[in-house]
């Protein structure tokens, strides 16, 4: 497996290349950003943009603990992704790590302090070559395909176990008084493991991992929609951030796009 990486300018859209066992060459382009939004003082959430992981957490937590949840828990995930070997156990490690850190800092104190995680990685293995979604909690992997905007990932909520129970209709979920209590989160426990989900890396694929502070405020017809009008990751980004911040921005709001070139050797 060969790697080449282009290393853009901060405010600029990223880009890597690989090639996988197949000969196929895969080219990422991704950008991703954060904001406070227009109702909080602070913002929790976090991201990191590290090949071949790509994640976004949403803290949560008296004080400044939601803010130190997502921040370990990313801390740690970047330090595994550095050394190159991302999987289900390297990610759990790495949540175990983060767990203990959240516990042993000063000012998380509150019981209610954790963090969601979710995203993707790239499996470069010869014999599970794919994507891999990981997810706690409701953030949120979307994958727009062949025009076709789908959540690969289900969230951890009473609001989403009421649903799939029969009890709430997605219109009535939209207001729910629980629409923000999580059932699973990295911090509350000590063990904590995401739900993972493969998928073929297919060419022109496009995907966004995101908060709930853009969920909150944009459906997915618009999130799908301005994937459609901006095919640079970085003007999809922007354009959905500034819808939700139009639309109320009521949490804080993190979007990271991925976007995916595959092309054989005969291309």
């Amino acid at each position: 497996m060969g790697v080449s990486a282009v290393a853009n300018a901060v405010d600029a859209t990223s880009t890597q290349s690989v090639t996988l066992a197949s000969g196929d060459n895969v080219t990422l382009s991704w950008y991703g950003t954060t904001d406070t939004g227009r109702r909080r003082e602070t913002n929790q959430d976090a991201f990191l943009t590290a090949f071949p992981l790509f994640v976004v957490a949403d803290g949560m937590g008296g004080h400044i603990g939601g803010e130190i949840a997502s921040a370990s828990t990313v801390d740690r995930l970047r330090a595994m992704a550095k050394k190159g070997n991302v999987s289900p156990i390297t990610i759990e490690k790495a949540l175990t790590k983060a767990v203990a850190d959240i516990a042993a800092h000063p000012e998380t104190t509150d019981e209610g302090t954790g963090t969601t995680l979710t995203g993707i990685y790239l499996d470069t293995d010869i014999a599970t070559e794919s994507w891999v979604t990981l997810n706690i909690g409701d953030s949120r992997v979307y994958l727009l395909r062949d025009g076709g905007l789908t959540q690969l990932t289900t969230d951890h909520s009473v609001v989403q176990e009421l649903m799939a129970a029969g009890r709430l209709s997605a219109e009535e979920a939209e207001n729910h008084p629980y629409g923000n209590v999580i059932t699973r989160a990295v911090g509350p426990s000590e063990s904590v493991s995401p739900d993972y989900v493969r998928v073929e890396i297919v060419d022109g694929d496009r995907f966004v991992i995101c908060s709930d502070g853009l969920t909150k405020e944009l459906t997915d017809y618009g999130i799908g929609h301005f994937l459609a009008q901006n095919p640079d990751p970085r003007d999809a980004v922007e354009a959905m951030l500034k819808a939700a911040l139009e639309n109320g921005g009521r949490d804080n709001v993190t979007i990271v796009v991925v976007d995916v070139n595959r092309s054989s050797p005969a291309e």
